[in-house]
């Protein structure tokens, strides 16, 4: 599950703590700029990609800790030398947490920069792909008309709406949208929106190819413009699974929208607090 700032504010009220920075990449590593954890005496929150390197970190915090040192840079190889086989080599900042306010808006920044995933329709697919995409690094917002459709998923924000397609109108640009609705006629009415927007970084539709052909002529009636179809993905998964089910479903659509989101710039690592760029 995303970390949430309560969570980080009560590990940093906890005790003291160690805040662990990637600040320089060259080659190949297991995260980039920007990567972080927080290192108590007792725990990890937070992560700079695993392995050896994070084990090292982590040790080297709790010596910090335990000696009462403020800040120390390490740079480290990614290869046999440490048991890690990336190949490249990071640069690693340690300092202890003087502010816990900076920590907290560092994170707060991260989770305001993170794209909006509207999902239109509560169903079994619609609360799959919810759960699914509460463990990534988006917003899920799951919008229907239907109060007693929208489910208490954790890291979701549910929106009882009852005119949906007004949702697209003020999304954030970038945002990926997904039409999973009950009714034909409302999906073609919220995808339609959407594409006329031409602002999204994913728009998505439940539905096989003939439902998409039969959109198509709908938008031409509606909107004038059939061109506006090329830029829907309906089918949604991306993938030759036979397996319909709710959660596998999900589990496609998820990484599809992952997958273009990313091709879009939208997931892009945030520099980290220090301001550092990393080098290729």
């Amino acid at each position: 599950m995303r970390l949430t700032s309560d969570q980080l504010r009560i590990f940093l009220d906890a005790g003291p703590a160690i805040d662990v920075q990637v600040t320089g990449v060259r080659g190949s590593s297991p995260r980039d700029v920007g990567a972080w954890m927080l290192v108590s005496l007792q725990s990890v929150i937070g992560t700079i990609g695993g392995g050896q390197l994070e084990y090292m970190m982590t040790d080297e915090s709790r010596k910090m800790l335990r000696l009462s040192i403020g800040k120390k840079t390490c740079t480290v190889p990614l290869g046999p030398e440490i048991g890690q086989c990336c190949g490249g080599q990071v640069e690693i900042e340690l300092e202890i947490v003087k502010d816990k306010a900076v920590i907290l808006t560092r994170h707060e920044k991260e989770l305001s920069a993170q794209p909006d995933i509207l999902i239109f329709g509560a169903g079994h697919v619609g609360k799959a792909l919810a759960q699914t995409l509460a463990l990534l690094p988006v917003n899920p917002i799951l919008i229907d008309q239907r109060k007693s459709e929208l489910p208490n998923i954790s890291g979701v924000e549910n929106r009882l709406s009852p005119l949906p397609e007004a949702e697209v109108r003020r999304a954030k640009p970038g945002s990926a949208i997904v039409v999973l609705t009950h009714d034909h006629a409302l999906d073609f009415l919220i995808v339609g929106e959407a594409l006329a927007r031409g602002k999204f970084g994913y728009v998505g539709m439940i539905g096989s190819k003939t439902k998409r052909a039969v959109f198509s002529n709908w938008l031409i009636e509606t909107y004038d413009r059939a061109v506006l179809a090329t830029d829907l993905v309906c089918p949604i998964g991306g993938a030759s699974v036979t397996d319909k089910r709710p959660e596998v479903i999900a589990a496609l659509v998820a990484a599809q929208i992952i997958q273009a989101l990313d091709q879009a710039g939208q997931l892009t690592t945030a520099k980290n607090s220090r301001g550092i760029e990393h080098a290729r």
